[in-house]
């Protein structure tokens, strides 16, 4: 099993999002359904319903937190929710800024970047990220 693929066998996840990548939305929904704890923190002008509002608001419980910004620099959100103890980050495929870049060599945090999290999550029927997959795969990018 890939760091990628163990990286969802976790229970609790934190999804900061701002609602520019919809594959975090699916992130979202597939977590659910796989019955994981999924808090949402929603950074867009027009947060979610039952979304959190505040990184302090969190539980320090969470195992791992997905990040997808686009607005903002998502080192800002890992600085955050390190402060609460959060250890283990995915950064969305082409989000990554030189912040987030330089905090995944901190010996102390695990962060996987440059992968979209559907690749992983979705099922192995025919869609566009079954295919994703295989195209990554095919270029060594899985």
């Amino acid at each position: 099993m890939t760091e990628q693929e163990s990286f969802w066998e976790n229970e609790s996840f934190v999804v900061v999002t701002d609602k520019t990548k919809p594959a975090i939305k699916w992130t979202i929904e597939e977590l659910e359904r796989r019955g994981k704890m999924v808090y949402i923190v929603d950074m867009s002008d027009d947060p979610e319903k039952g979304s959190i509002p505040r990184f302090s608001d969190l539980s320090p419980d969470i195992d791992c937190a997905i990040i997808g910004l686009t607005k903002t620099d998502p080192a800002h959100a890992v600085e955050e929710l390190k402060t609460i103890g959060i250890k283990n980050f995915w950064i969305h495929w082409r989000t990554e800024t030189d912040g987030t870049k330089k905090m995944s060599q901190d010996a102390v945090m695990h962060c996987i970047t440059g992968r979209c999290p559907m690749m992983y999550l979705a099922g192995k029927g025919f869609n566009m990220h079954s295919m994703h997959r295989a195209v990554a795969k095919i270029l060594g990018k899985y």
